[in-house]
């Protein structure tokens, strides 16, 4: 149902063709890159937290970690990752498949600093076998985001 939640979303923005469904699982970086058929820093990772009682999501590449100083820097709190009981309530999606797209009411989306280096990068489509192949500006469109931030650590041009 979070597929078709997701899809619908990429539909109304025109992007529905740029879905893919896998037969074999996406559900972390290194097996949507392989589904994909890309380097796992071009997957667009949806990190999930809980910021004054809210629902609030990260996008970052596939190879970026958080920075727990950044991170708190930016939220002004401790980095506080969501179970994956309350990502489904909260956000609509399961883990594996968590994605800004069609997200529930109420979910912020911050796109991290550590995507802009790609031209295209694929985010995962509401399910642990789907991806969709977006460039930076479709993704900052499609997902709605709030802003862009700067959270995370372990990219950049000396690790790719």
């Amino acid at each position: 149902m979070a597929f078709d939640i997701a899809k619908e979303h990429l539909r109304k923005a025109g992007l529905e063709d740029r879905i893919y469904e896998f037969e074999v699982s996406s559900a972390t970086v290194e097996l949507a890159a392989q589904a994909v058929g890309c380097e796992p820093a071009c997957i667009a990772k949806t990190l999930s937290f809980m910021v004054d009682q809210k629902a609030v999501l990260i996008v970052a590449a596939g190879d970026a970690k958080v920075d727990n100083h950044k991170y708190k820097e930016q939220f002004h709190t401790k980095a506080k990752m969501l179970s994956p009981d309350e990502v489904t309530e909260l956000v609509g999606h399961s883990v594996g498949g968590v994605c800004p797209f069609g997200v529930k009411e109420g979910v912020s989306v911050y796109l991290d600093e550590s995507l802009k280096r790609f031209d295209v990068v694929y985010p995962a489509c509401g399910s642990a076998s789907s991806a969709v192949k977006l460039t930076i500006p479709e993704l900052e469109t499609a997902s709605g985001y709030l802003g862009w931030i700067d959270v995370c650590k372990g990219w950049g041009e000396d690790h790719i």
